[in-house]
């Protein structure tokens, strides 16, 4: 898992990047949905002002509504209604998301396919899809400001120049230690494995749960949505899937083998959507 922090409740603990963040005003929210906990935390002039706090809101309403209609553990969505062999609705949403949701099962050589022998589930693009357009507010309303929406340990995030966010990525062998530390100032980064979750990703060649003979993958991109989508398939395929990914662009990739080893594609150069 990922985990990025403030001084407000969060997954874990918070650090601040350099010294151009010490002392700037800063304020963080959390709210458990979609089974998780999201937290929202901004830093600098804008923190704590009035419209960071209605943009806070209505992004966390956008998530609820979200999880709502698409989330395969409420009978009453649009997801579960695919799934027990309803007609299809046709919203424009659902229609944007099942576009997506080939798509990555075009970029990942089919190691992320919603398509699975239990039925449609869009879970691991939804997530990050949904934080994306959820954060639209935010931005307007903290500009010049840093923020960061942490989604379960799925992380997108913006800090001016000269300033960035220190985020931790766990050790998948001892929970209790940090295995790498990212200074990012832009983009998104999720981590796939099963450390906390048990067998919970699901390999699309088998219906099974994933054993690709990796721990877990860790992905920065520049979009939640592809971040949480390439993690999720490079843990399904482990080293196997490195072909296709250093072929995206923007994207970096960490693997821990299970031997406690790590294959990384960190040394190639960032690129800014």
């Amino acid at each position: 898992m990922t985990a990025a922090t403030d001084t407000a409740p969060a997954l874990t603990g918070t650090t601040l990047a350099g010294s151009a963040a010490v002392g700037l005003p800063r304020r963080s929210w959390v709210e458990h949905i979609m089974g998780l906990p999201i937290s929202v935390h901004v830093r600098g002039d804008a923190a704590t002002s009035a419209g960071v706090d209605r943009a806070v809101c209505t992004l966390y309403e956008s998530l609820r509504e979200t999880d709502e209609r698409f989330s395969p553990y409420r009978p009453d969505s649009e997801v579960s209604a695919i799934r027990r062999g309803e007609p299809p609705t046709s919203s424009v949403e659902l229609l944007e998301i099942r576009a997506l949701c080939a798509e990555a099962r075009r970029r990942t050589d089919g190691a992320f396919d919603a398509e699975l022998p239990g039925g449609f589930d869009p879970s691991g693009l939804v997530k990050g899809w949904a934080v994306e357009r959820a954060t639209g507010p935010l931005r307007e309303a903290a500009a010049g400001s840093d923020w960061l929406v942490n989604a379960g340990g799925d992380i997108l995030l913006h800090a001016e120049p000269g300033r960035s966010w220190q985020v931790g990525v766990e050790d998948p062998g001892n929970l209790n230690r940090t295995l790498h530390t990212f200074a990012l100032s832009h983009g998104a980064i999720a981590t796939s494995g099963d450390a906390r979750r048990g067998a919970h990703i699901t390999d699309p060649s088998t219906g099974r749960p994933a054993f690709s003979g990796v721990l877990s993958a860790t992905a920065i991109a520049p979009t939640l949505l592809w971040a949480d989508v390439y993690a999720t398939a490079a843990y399904v395929r482990g080293l196997a899937s490195l072909p296709w990914l250093v072929r995206e662009r923007g994207v970096r990739v960490l693997f821990v083998r299970a031997d406690g080893s790590r294959v990384s594609t960190l040394s190639r150069p960032k690129a800014r959507s």
